[in-house]
């Protein structure tokens, strides 16, 4: 893997770059172990315990989930009783979410949309904005980001986002900090069936701080923030599989010098004005 940190005229061209990128992930994800989409067709949720422990019911709740790719989790949210509505870069991606909802008799609404561009396309006042695993690196502004959740939600709405923690792509050669240049390369997706997937994106680093303070500029109380000596998914090199008891699930652990390092954190936000 190979980064290149120098600013490019493809930089500004970020949007086209990663849309394409994520156009061409979706049947590759559809058809993948790591997704099991025949499993969430059976009736099982794509949900992990982090969420559904922190957030409880959502039932009769309007939820808006941002960058939903194919729209699992949007729907498993619907299973539980929301009012959902996913937004996503990916026109094939929606694509097959509106396929996914209908074949399993889901009301859903999903939208095509960059998410600053999202206060356009999904205006309503919603309950509850959710956003999950892998997705503010590939966002330049997360103020931006920030303001844009907050505008969203009535007030007393919250915000519940689950992603992973920065401090493991140390580990992979990437920087911690946010830096104005983008991180441009190109790689493989990150499910089993990953043969001939290679394609360009352009990524962000942007630490946990960054991220808290900005939802505390735009408004939003922070009133839980952890994080997690696992990931629910096995998508990073060199992870260690571990049993854990008492969520009667694997999980995986990245080690250094025996000790695991945090994978996943997770901030729960109140809007107050």
């Amino acid at each position: 893997m190979s980064h290149n940190t120098q600013a490019t005229p493809l930089q500004s061209q970020y949007l086209h770059v990663n849309q394409h990128s994520w156009d061409s992930k979706v049947a590759v994800h559809l058809d993948s172990k790591f997704y099991d989409v025949n499993s969430f067709k059976a009736g099982n949720t794509s949900l992990n315990q982090i969420e559904l422990g922190a957030l409880g019911s959502v039932a009769g709740k309007k939820l808006l989930h941002l960058q939903c790719h194919f729209g699992l989790d949007t729907l498993s949210w619907a299973r539980l009783g929301a009012k959902v509505t996913g937004l996503d870069l990916s026109s094939k991606a929606i694509e097959a979410a509106t396929t996914l909802a209908s074949e399993c008799g889901i009301d859903a609404e999903f939208i095509c949309s960059d998410v600053y561009e999202s206060e356009q396309t999904a205006k309503a006042n919603f309950d509850l904005v959710f956003t999950s695993y892998g997705v503010l690196c590939w966002l330049p502004d997360i103020d931006r980001w920030a303001r844009t959740v907050a505008s969203h939600l009535k007030v007393g709405g919250e915000l519940f986002i689950a992603e992973f923690h920065p401090i493991h792509d140390v580990f992979d050669g990437y920087r911690y900090f946010h830096d104005e240049q983008a991180d441009i390369e190109v790689n493989q997706t990150y499910t089993e069936n990953n043969r001939d997937t290679q394609t360009t994106e352009i990524t962000w680093s942007h630490p946990v701080s960054d991220v808290i303070n900005a939802l505390i500029k735009a408004g939003i109380h922070i009133v839980e923030f952890n994080e997690f000596d696992y990931s629910p998914y096995n998508c990073f090199d060199n992870l260690t599989s571990k049993r854990d008891e008492q969520l009667n699930k694997e999980v995986f652990q990245y080690l250094h010098q025996g000790n695991p390092v945090p994978l996943v954190y997770s901030i729960k936000g109140v809007k107050t004005v």
